[in-house]
């Protein structure tokens, strides 16, 4: 029997661990020695994390919740470490699966090799090269210790290549994020803000702004809004706001007839609202894989991103910071001149079956 410890530690997480878990289950109904313990760091509190949302995703609820919380970036390791050591002694697995770039995704890493247990990494060697995110430094800390590597892209791989990974450590296998997003494309939920707003297809965009380099800077985040308002001609923009961001934009006396400041969104309303956009305007990496799969235009507010294939096959422009590089996106937006994109390979909605039959041909568990 192999036994797999799957970490999440956000809700992001879990839309990655779905379809390992569907295809895990679905290995087990065709006889395969293979199970699955699910754990929840509790990394993040999301009081969207309710029972729905794990029915939502066809999921069980987690095994375990460490609830490891918030503080400081080192507080919040610490307490994760402690709390996944004690559960990884009373719960012994063959391999942990790690996803995606959090401080959980690091910090059990760290405690399983330190318990012997090889990791596997789903999106091992994405880079942005920017140091202080403290996502890039989960990303390198991560790698430099993962045995296995479920990549996204060509980039990736090249990344860990040139990182002294060998080959044989290194499956590309596509987007599990995009698995779920394919299975789940057809119950997308229209949000009541569609009617209350008066929505039509194609004529709003939907806005996403929460890394601290573009709302916790006053002076940033205003212009950056000034110039989105200016520029975006008559289309509404619906802007899901978490409460902190919501604060600084109402002390910064932000506000327009155009300008939608909405609750956060479920999963399924909010992927209903971004098919249905004439763009996205965003600072989020897995938006822009999305977008890029639903060929949507996307304008990312930041300097560097570790998706880069989103930008040289998909629909998305990194704009950068700088509020003057958001009036000529627009034009090219409304001249109707954004490029059409592709859809990167392998990010078919078969990942995790991929992941599941390369971890049965593993001789070493």
């Amino acid at each position: 029997m192999r036994k797999i410890t799957l970490i999440a530690g956000a809700r992001p997480n879990f839309m990655k661990i779905a379809p390992i878990i569907h295809a895990i289950q679905n290995a087990q109904d065709n006889g395969n020695d293979i199970s699955y313990r699910l754990v929840h760091t509790g990394q993040h509190y999301d009081k969207k994390m309710s029972g729905d949302f794990f029915e939502q995703l066809n999921i069980p609820d987690p095994d375990v919740n460490l609830g490891a919380g918030g503080g400081s970036q080192s507080e919040q390791t610490a307490s994760i470490m402690i709390g996944f050591e004690k559960e990884l002694i009373a719960n012994p697995a063959d391999l942990v699966i790690v996803v995606g770039d959090v401080t959980s995704t690091m910090a059990c890493a760290i405690v399983a090799q330190k318990l012997h247990i090889k990791v596997a990494h789903v999106e091992g060697g994405i880079r942005s090269n920017d140091w202080t995110m403290p996502e890039e430094i989960n990303r390198l800390v991560t790698d430099a210790i993962t045995n296995y590597f479920f990549t996204t892209s060509e980039i990736a791989n090249e990344n860990l290549r040139n990182s002294g990974v060998k080959e044989e450590q290194i499956f590309y296998v596509g987007n599990t994020m995009i698995d779920t997003l394919l299975k789940q494309r057809s119950r997308f939920a229209k949000p009541d803000i569609w009617d209350q707003l008066g929505l039509k297809e194609k004529e709003y965009m939907v806005m996403t702004l929460h890394r601290p380099a573009n709302v916790d800077q006053e002076a940033q985040i205003k212009s950056l809004m000034d110039e989105i308002i200016a520029h975006s001609k008559e289309v509404p923009l619906v802007f899901p706001v978490h409460p902190r961001t919501a604060k600084i934009l109402n002390n910064l006396k932000i506000s327009h007839p155009r300008l939608h400041m909405v609750e956060p969104l479920g999963y399924l309303e909010f992927n209903y609202l971004v098919e249905r956009s004439k763009a996205v305007i965003t600072d989020s990496g897995g938006i822009t894989e999305e977008t890029t799969v639903m060929g949507i235009p996307c304008m990312t507010l930041r300097d560097n991103t570790e998706r880069p294939e989103t930008i040289t096959e998909g629909t998305n422009e990194l704009l950068g910071t700088d509020p003057k590089s958001i009036q000529p996106a627009m034009e090219k937006l409304f001249k109707g001149e954004w490029k059409t994109g592709g859809i990167p390979k392998l990010w078919d909605g078969k990942t995790a079956g991929r992941i599941v039959d390369i971890i049965l041909d593993f001789k070493e568990l």
